[in-house]
């Protein structure tokens, strides 16, 4: 069997990532849940015994565990089929694959767990669906989902926080939608990794769940459109009169871009601040932190102001390790075209993700996210 099986859920941020990369990839595939007998016992040890999805399994036995590392093993095949070559793009590609996937879990944790009437029972089949088959089924499904809600405050979804969160995320959609309207992907006709990134929150959560789905539908339409495109194996431009499934030339950044990136930047560049902070003393602190040593999710949590409102958030070691990839990408890059993507993060109130980092770097092992 050749086939690719993807272990996954719809209503899993993560998993958005990584099936929309194989439907654009035209990548052979099929979807199932983690919950059978072959997934624990075979797929599950070869995954580093931990059970996260997205993970796939290849024809021949091979299992990769994580959204980056699954994206990475394709790319590999395909010559970077969806990695801009030139420089600036190159580079927001890979920061938009940060932002996507770790820097809007606020909003997508508040849209999904703060609304209970609209979203719930939507978000229990889901849920149930994911379950051992038998009697305790929905109440597991249940107790779930509630420890997911309550997961919500460490992203600092709380009471104080959420009108602001709910603004941001207004005015994100805002500037997503002007993009959109010019643009069908990030960086012209084609995703580049960045679309993938970006894919994560705005699917599974912000485009599926009943709630954000209705407020993308009525404000946002061609952000909505976007994600329909995100996951149909053709271009799907037709209401754009270039379409050409390329990037755009001569390494241009439209201006709706670095406006973008300018309202994503209000809180992105103080959250990574202010975790890299808090993971830095936790190594500090540590009496040994042996090479290979599994990361944890979370070490602590950063607090950091926005607009006048303090937010406490989870710092997890995970973003450091997808940022690090930007900063390798830059550092590869000749003085030139370092001075021109300066300029532009620079543009974009962003210069410090350069330059935000931790003690120690995070790689891979054994499907694990490890210290080095």
């Amino acid at each position: 069997m050749n086939q690719t099986t993807l272990y996954g859920t719809p209503v899993s941020l993560y998993t958005g990532r990584a099936r929309s990369y194989l439907i654009k990839a035209g990548i052979d595939y099929r979807e199932t849940t983690q919950s059978s007998a072959h997934y624990r016992d075979v797929v599950l040890p070869k995954a580093g015994g931990r059970q996260g999805i997205p993970t796939i399994e290849l024809g021949d036995g091979t299992v990769i565990r994580d959204g980056a590392a699954i994206i990475d093993h394709f790319e590999a095949t395909s010559g970077h089929a969806f990695s801009p070559k030139s420089p600036k793009q190159r580079i927001l590609s890979r920061l938009f694959d940060v932002i996507g996937s770790d820097g809007l879990l606020r909003p997508a944790m508040h849209y999904r767990w703060s609304f209970p009437e609209e979203n719930r029972e939507f978000v229990l089949f889901h849920f149930e669906s994911v379950m051992p088959a038998g009697p305790e089924r929905s109440q597991q499904a249940a107790t779930a989902a509630d420890l997911a809600k309550a997961a919500g405050g460490a992203f600092g979804v709380v009471p104080e926080t959420m009108e602001l969160i709910e603004t941001l995320y207004l005015e994100l959609l805002g500037k997503l939608d002007s993009h959109f309207g010019q643009h069908p992907y990030l960086l012209g006709g084609r995703p580049c990794i960045g679309d993938f990134g970006m894919i994560a929150p705005l699917y599974a959560h912000l485009g599926r769940d009943p709630k954000p789905l209705s407020i993308m539908q009525a404000k946002s339409i061609r952000v909505y459109r976007w994600v329909e495109r995100m996951n149909r194996p053709e271009p799907d431009v037709g209401e754009f009169e270039t379409q050409s499934y390329t990037y755009l030339s001569n390494d241009q950044v439209p201006d709706s871009l670095i406006d973008l990136l300018k309202h994503i930047a209000i809180d992105f560049v103080p959250e990574t601040r202010a975790a890299a902070d808090c993971i830095n003393q936790w190594i500090d602190d540590q009496q040994e932190l042996a090479p290979g040593t599994p990361i944890p999710r979370g070490v602590g949590m950063g607090s950091f102001t926005v607009r006048g409102v303090t937010i406490n958030a989870l710092a997890q070691p995970y973003r450091f390790f997808l940022l690090k990839r930007v900063q390798d990408a830059f550092a590869l890059l000749d003085d030139a075209s370092q001075q021109e993507v300066q300029a532009l993060l620079a543009a974009c109130d962003m210069s410090d993700v350069l330059n935000i980092s931790l003690t120690r770097d995070v790689g891979l092992s054994n499907n694990l996210e490890v210290w080095l």
